[in-house]
């Protein structure tokens, strides 16, 4: 446990059907709501691995262009639609004040280990853009919650993707859950076959990771001490 961490760069060597089986199957073990299991996995590989990720890198491409061109840029969004998010969950959303430090520490340390300045906004999203190429795994997952669960079903969805990770990480592979995968749905959704109640919540990339620096990083690990706590 203490030694897995986020994969962000992949060799493209294949990941058998019979590993992603065992992942699952090692996933399952998680405990959940009354064992009602209230999430489906869809699993992209090869070409519709790379129709997905030639749709949402199309998206981000067009939500970028707008970020750069300003005021004309956003009009021009809301015209096209191109871009505009498709989500079944709200993934981006302001970053309560106290939690700020911790994502601008992992963010700034992150670019850093990167070479990519704070002010180096094309760097940056190229660095972001990356997300929409599962920053080359062969294998991307996508995770789908029953939304009459709520908060239960994602947080079952939780229990499930840790032991996944954990066991992908125990046979060698590495991991790295994208919720910036959600934030265009409708061409996920368009390749599988859906039950209606089921929203998709992220993705998961998998697959082996290769020797790039990006997969020395190693985010800050909080002491317990902040997370107890105090009596009343």
């Amino acid at each position: 446990m203490a030694s897995r961490r986020t994969t962000r760069d992949f060799l493209s060597t294949p990941v058998s059907d019979e590993l992603i089986d065992q992942l699952l199957t090692d996933a399952m073990t998680a405990p959940s709501w009354s064992n009602t299991r209230p999430y489906l996995v869809g699993i992209a590989k090869g070409e519709q691995r790379d129709r997905i990720a030639g749709e949402l890198l199309k998206r981000w491409e067009a939500a970028a262009r707008a970020l750069r061109d300003g005021l004309w840029g956003k009009i021009r969004l809301l015209i096209t639609r191109t871009g505009l998010p498709t989500s079944d969950y709200k993934v981006f959303r302001p970053y309560p004040k106290e939690l700020v430090p911790r994502q601008q520490r992992v963010g700034a340390e992150l670019y850093g280990l990167l070479g990519i300045k704070r002010d180096d906004q094309a760097a940056r999203q190229a660095q972001w853009a990356r997300n929409y190429e599962f920053f080359g795994a062969p294998v991307e997952l996508f995770i789908f919650t029953h939304s009459g669960l709520g908060e239960y079903s994602v947080s079952d969805a939780g229990l499930f993707m840790q032991n996944l990770m954990l066991s992908a990480h125990a046979r060698g592979l590495g991991s790295c859950a994208q919720g910036a995968v959600a934030l265009w749905a409708d061409p996920i959704r368009k390749e599988f076959n859906i039950p209606r109640g089921y929203k998709l919540l992220c993705g998961i990339a998998i697959g082996y990771p290769s020797d790039h620096k990006v997969n020395s990083f190693k985010a800050e690990r909080l002491d317990i001490s902040e997370i107890k706590l105090k009596n009343a």
